[in-house]
């Protein structure tokens, strides 16, 4: 059984269970249980991105507060676009970014670094998880638990079924994410690898605070060094959506048996996840050459998103078809 039911029957499902199955069976490409290791982006890998990643969403209104204690922010990006609540440039910068131009992300980490220094870490931890208990997604509203997307949902408990350890490595805040994901994807804190701000030790305090610098962004070329800094083993199993993924990919590609899966947002059904291909037009120009199985929303998932009352993997009426 591999309750993989969010997933149409296809290619790209029979790809993901043969290729569980050859790892865990008794045959010669059997891969012991200690290196089975699963690597998954979160922002549009694991729950939506659009209209803006849920972290954005919290810091966007921290500095909706900074602007309103301090209003001469407000006439500069990008507190400009958190007191408008015009959210194009946030957008555009993103968009260079996964371009290869970060001169507007670090206007933004900068603001970031300004709101969260001196700050310890639980009490950074618990403005997190008021911000879970209480925000609506910008578009789908209700919690954004119910962003998630089910068929990810599903290929998480199936590997974990199966032996795998499944890892978050996400360009996101890692303390960011910490709160949620043993909820929402059944992965526990210390199994997420993410960007980080510095930290320090206050002695006076015992308390550990977050600085005025930022340690290093988990994209790109940095999400292979994390996974071998963080989990000392070479996946065998890696899912992301976006350019800043394809290292990741392909290092995962260095084992014995691997699977690299791409999630390409080409759903034009209406069915709460719009189609976009901004921020992912260089893999999946390469998927093919490189060997990447690309998983379409469109195609691949008869359901999209967690329903609104459950997050233990029950399917939703949502996106079904």
């Amino acid at each position: 059984m591999n309750q993989l039911d969010s997933w149409r029957d296809g290619r790209t499902r029979q790809q993901i269970v043969d290729f569980v199955e050859q790892v865990t069976g008794d045959g010669p490409d059997a891969v012991a249980r200690p290196e089975r290791v699963a690597v998954f982006d979160n922002d549009g890998t694991l729950w939506t991105e659009k209209p803006m990643p849920t972290q954005l969403h919290y810091i966007v209104k921290q500095w909706a507060s900074a602007a309103a204690a301090d209003p001469a922010l407000a006439t500069q990006q990008p507190y400009l676009s958190a007191v408008t609540g015009d959210f194009a440039w946030l957008g555009a910068a993103l968009n260079k970014h996964y371009a290869g131009d970060d001169t507007d992300v670090k206007l933004m980490i900068g603001a970031i670094l300004r709101s969260s220094a001196n700050l310890s870490v639980d009490d950074y931890a618990g403005s997190v998880a008021e911000f879970y208990r209480t925000a609506e997604h910008l578009t789908r509203g209700g919690s954004y638990r119910h962003a998630v997307y089910q068929p990810m949902r599903e290929l998480l408990e199936y590997l974990e079924m199966n032996g795998f350890s499944c890892y978050i490595v996400s360009g996101g805040d890692r303390d960011f994410m910490r709160p949620i994901s043993a909820d929402y994807y059944g992965i526990p804190p210390e199994r997420v690898v993410g960007s980080a701000l510095g930290l320090s030790y206050d002695e006076n305090t015992a308390e550990i605070r977050y600085q005025a610098t930022f340690a290093f962004m988990d994209d790109g070329p940095e999400k292979p060094v994390r996974i071998w800094s963080r989990i000392g083993r070479r996946p065998i199993l890696a899912v992301g959506n976006s350019n800043g993924d394809i290292p990741m990919l392909r290092y995962t590609q260095g084992s014995a048996h691997s699977l690299s899966l791409l999630v390409h947002h080409d759903d034009d059904t209406g069915r709460g996840d719009a189609p976009y291909d901004a921020g992912a037009e260089t893999a999946l120009a390469a998927a093919s050459a490189d060997g990447y199985v690309v998983v379409s929303v469109k195609n691949d998932w008869s359901t999209v998103f967690v329903e609104a009352h459950a997050t233990d993997g029950a399917t939703s009426s949502d996106g079904a078809s």
